[in-house]
């Protein structure tokens, strides 16, 4: 009998099965813990939290990181953002230096200003390669010029990166900045305050102010513009701590790749990202943002900046360095370098 073929009894069966099964059920158990472990691992790497600042309530050209967000850009490189909105440059930076921020965009003069002050701070990317600051003047004021300002009151916010190189603006157009009374307000009460006729101009971001003025039923202002003074210089950069640039380097990489592709993005389509902004804060002028940000669209760019959204220029930071020093009295040493870095652009 032992050379005929033997049949399994039910039970053998039924082992055979149970010992099949043990196995698939081990390599199915594997399985399982290897994909909940890379799923883990994905979000681990998505788990970075950031949070941005403004430099001040929400206007055009912040329409770039809701866009980001909207379509995913910051989620692709594993960052969580959320856009908190400022009260001025300075409060922004030093938000960022006191690390209750992780990043903030504010004016670059300002930041500079805060920087050889000792504020452990740096730029990871130039965004505006122009400044936008500028006068902005109630047509029917009479004021011309710079001089024109003279023993006139013009309101300002106190923190505003406008104020910084207002001075030196003034005295290359011939006139005696110590005789203009500039008169500080909240920033929500700005504009507000200028349609009040309380004072015949205002200092501003022609990025925003203008459209804003207009969207609240002003006659389109007249704009002093500081560039055609001589104020060559950055406009607004994305601001990062010391701390994080030494220790986290990858995530700066990935906040600042992120932020050039959602310009790139709102580039090609403004009015898309002007909508990502209405979806977070819908009471805002969609006219208005959209004029704002085509502005500001038109200063991404400098003659030294190589066409490069991000890119700092050391022609443009050079020339600022030298104006700070000469008229706002900075007293620093250091290379614009220590107060700018392009080493986390996109290659």
């Amino acid at each position: 009998m032992s050379d005929q073929l033997r049949v399994p009894s039910w039970s053998e069966d039924l082992g055979a099965a149970r010992r099949v099964g043990r196995r698939q059920g081990l390599l199915g158990l594997i399985t399982a813990v290897a994909v909940i472990t890379a799923l883990g691992a994905a979000a681990a790497r998505a788990d970075d939290k950031v949070t941005l600042r403004t430099n001040w309530l929400y206007y055009g050209s912040h329409s770039m990181f809701f866009l980001g967000i909207d379509q995913g850009l910051y989620a692709k490189n594993g960052i969580d953002v959320v856009v908190k909105q400022g009260n001025g440059s300075g409060n922004a930076t030093r938000l960022v230096a006191n690390k209750d921020s992780t990043f903030a965009y504010a004016s670059a003069v300002t930041m500079m200003n805060l920087a050889a002050q000792g504020a452990p701070v740096v730029a990871v990317a130039t965004i505006d390669a122009q400044g936008t600051d500028a006068v902005i003047v109630r047509p029917d004021a009479g004021i011309k010029t710079f001089k024109d300002l003279e023993g006139k009151k013009v309101l300002t916010t106190a923190g505003a990166g406008v104020n910084t190189l207002f001075v030196v603006a003034a005295k290359n157009a011939g006139a005696d900045p110590g005789k203009v009374v500039l008169t500080n307000v909240a920033e929500s009460a700005l504009v507000s305050s200028y349609l009040q006729n309380l004072a015949p101009a205002m200092l501003g971001g022609m990025d925003d102010k203008p459209a804003e003025i207009e969207a609240n039923g002003g006659a389109p202002p007249v704009i002093l513009n500081y560039a055609d003074y001589g104020i060559i210089q950055p406009g607004y950069a994305i601001v990062a701590h010391k701390d994080m640039v030494r220790d986290n380097p990858d995530l700066v990489r990935r906040f600042v790749r992120a932020t050039v592709k959602s310009w790139e993005e709102a580039k090609k389509n403004p009015g898309a990202a002007v909508d990502a902004t209405l979806k977070v804060k819908p009471d805002l002028n969609r006219q208005s943002q959209l004029e704002q940000l085509m502005v500001d669209i038109e200063l991404l760019d400098s003659n030294n900046s190589k066409g490069r959204i991000g890119w700092g220029a050391q022609g443009d930071w050079d020339q600022t360095l030298a104006l700070l020093k000469q008229y706002r009295e900075l007293k620093t040493d250091q290379p614009w370098t220590a107060f700018h870095t392009n080493e986390f652009l996109p290659k």
